[in-house]
């Protein structure tokens, strides 16, 4: 059976949907200023390395878990309307790279149980 991120296209594609999805995020002016202080080529390998084993892929993520990452946005005020926004830009972007639909909802499936560790709750 192949993994979610073989059905999506492996390392190439996922590469592209995290530069297409933070290219939207830092134009949202509701979530952008949590990345005014972020090493923004560190975030988009990072991200990249996390979608991809959260994916099914290669495991080589080595950073903090969800809830320590996102500790730090809790005091600047990150809420479940900045995880929808950020999600939806994800959501968008898979679309707009025409994955299907139905890998599009197991994406989300997996976004939507992240949700409680990046709020700390």
């Amino acid at each position: 059976m192949t993994t979610l991120f073989e059905q999506l296209g492996g390392d190439a594609s996922v590469d592209a949907a995290v530069d297409i999805f933070y290219r939207k995020v830092l134009t949202d002016d509701s979530i952008s200023q949590f990345f005014d202080d972020v090493d923004m080529d560190r975030m988009r390998a990072m991200q990249k390395s996390f979608l991809t084993m959260a994916f099914g892929g290669p495991n080589s993520y080595t950073g903090a878990s969800l809830r320590e990452a996102h500790a730090p946005l809790l005091k600047q005020g990150v809420n479940t309307r900045h995880f929808s926004a950020v999600a939806g830009h994800l959501q968008a972007t898979l679309q707009e790279l025409s994955v299907p639909n139905e890998l599009i909802d197991q994406v989300m499936a997996i976004v939507g149980s992240t949700h409680d560790d990046v709020l700390g709750l």
